[in-house]
């Protein structure tokens, strides 16, 4: 199968991975056009990681719907230079529009929203950048990389709901950065294992640890105070941005405190865990998100 015939598998590849998130992409108790158009958003940011990632289904239906031949599939940077170019139509007038469906799909949320190529093409930027480094120097190197990775997806968030003003676009990009991180926290031993290493060198540097201390099956102490400190930044920054949750209402009062609540819940896991993120991603159960969200919603944390 090819083209438009492949549209339903590419699209449900891609959109079910939502149940597997961190955080609520389109909950039930949303209005059902800002649900539409949160999955449209969230299926172009899924798939732009997959790219990044090396995670699309295989077959290659994906590289075939961006045009992209089979001889060229398998290079990440050739297929999100594609993937750009596709994105390019959905701002483009013309009635042709875009190739692979999922961009298709994006195009009336973009119109109907009034949304800005720049929030897309940071999310493509920052795949393109997990092409060509693979370590951070600074803490400030990785808030620089999650303005790329992470901050564009609140901003689109507050673009969808129509809620987007300076300030809660400040508020959102701390609670998206912290979300990154903590991510990356979770991920440790997966992103190793893609050579990547999220944890700011001068970090590791300051707890005595070694990229070898990484690949261990459990972690040592060193790794453990490291952990520990970087999700201390990560909790500093969702306590920052948590304001925005108080700063409107509503449905999607709840959605927000979704996001933060989701952050907080993580960070509790990987604390019960004493840490050690090595074995796999600690991840929290229901009730303690669900008693996140009660704690966020409330103004505390």
């Amino acid at each position: 199968m090819t083209g438009r015939d492949t549209a339903p598998e590419l699209e449900s590849a891609t959109l079910d991975k939502a149940a597997s998130e961190n955080f609520p992409v389109a909950p039930f108790f949303l209005p059902r056009d800002w649900r539409d158009d949160l999955m449209a958003v969230y299926g172009f940011a899924r798939l732009v990681d997959d790219i990044g990632d090396g995670d699309l289904a295989p077959g290659g239906a994906d590289a075939r719907a961006l045009g992209v031949s089979a001889t060229e599939a398998e290079d990440r940077l050739v297929l999100l230079d594609a993937f750009e170019a596709d994105l390019r139509r959905v701002f483009d007038p013309a009635p042709a529009g875009p190739r692979h469906p999922l961009l298709r799909r994006l195009r009336p949320t973009v119109r109907r929203r009034s949304l800005t190529p720049e929030p897309f093409l940071g999310l493509i930027a920052a795949n393109r950048q997990d092409q060509l480094v693979s370590r951070y120097e600074t803490y400030d190197d990785l808030l620089a990389y999650c303005e790329l990775s992470a901050n564009p997806v609140g901003r689109l968030v507050l673009g969808v709901t129509g809620t987007a003003t300076p300030e809660r676009i400040r508020l959102s990009d701390a609670i998206c950065t912290a979300l990154q991180i903590v991510e990356h926290l979770q991920d440790v031993a997966e992103d190793l294992g893609r050579d990547r290493i999220y944890l700011p060198a001068e970090d590791m540097k300051r707890f005595h640890v070694q990229e070898t201390d990484l690949a261990a099956k459990t972690a040592g102490a060193s790794v453990r105070a490291l952990v520990a400190y970087e999700a201390q930044r990560a909790r500093d920054l969702l306590n920052e941005g948590a304001p925005l949750v108080g700063s409107v209402h509503g449905r999607l009062k709840l959605l927000l405190a979704g996001f933060v609540a989701g952050g907080r819940a993580a960070i509790r896991a990987i604390a019960a865990a004493e840490y050690d993120v090595l074995p796999g991603p600690p991840r929290p159960g229901k009730v303690q998100l669900l008693r996140e969200v009660g704690v966020t919603l409330r103004g505390k944390g």
